[in-house]
């Protein structure tokens, strides 16, 4: 098995090592927006819980199919100390409840509706779900949150980032 794994993990490399081909550059293309989104990000994530963090950004990316940023934050929340259970049922959320806080429920039910904002808006009940499991400064904070990663969402997906290639210093 130790072969079959280490030539797979082998493969996987080589596999995205061809195709990290990217469509544009876009913190050398636009280093001015890049460092704003940058800025935003640190500042949404500013006081809230490392782990709710990647699980909004995991949620988010779930959903915008963005396969580079869910790669990214998946092993974010690993080098965390996430759980690799409650990683497999961040999708499924809702049919895995036991293994979510009621406040990590609140926030993945927040990125649902802020990120299907399209679908039907953001109900009241979600933000009165939100609104009595955060205060003030922290709702606004998961808001903030939950537009950076999708934000990021649609720059990799715009400009063909691979997953497997993150090009974050340190």
């Amino acid at each position: 098995m130790t072969t079959h794994t280490t030539t797979a993990a082998a493969d996987i490399t080589t596999s995205i090592a061809e195709a990290s081909r990217t469509r544009l550059d876009f913190a050398k293309s636009a280093p001015k927006v890049f460092r704003a989104i940058v800025g935003f990000d640190a500042a949404a994530r500013a006081g809230l819980d490392p782990a709710l963090v990647e699980l909004i950004q995991i949620r988010a990316s779930h959903l915008n199919h963005c396969a580079y940023c869910l790669h990214m934050h998946t092993n974010d929340a690993r080098k965390a100390g996430e759980n690799e259970d409650r990683l497999h049922m961040v999708a499924v959320w809702r049919e895995a409840r036991h293994f979510f806080t009621p406040k990590e429920q609140a926030a993945l039910a927040l990125t649902e509706a802020l990120t299907l904002v399209a679908d039907a808006g953001v109900p009241d009940t979600v933000h009165a779900e939100a609104a009595a499991r955060f205060d003030e400064e922290e709702l606004a904070h998961v808001i903030a949150l939950i537009c950076a990663i999708n934000t990021w969402n649609r720059v990799a997906l715009s400009t063909g980032k691979v997953a497997g290639t993150d090009e974050r210093k340190g």
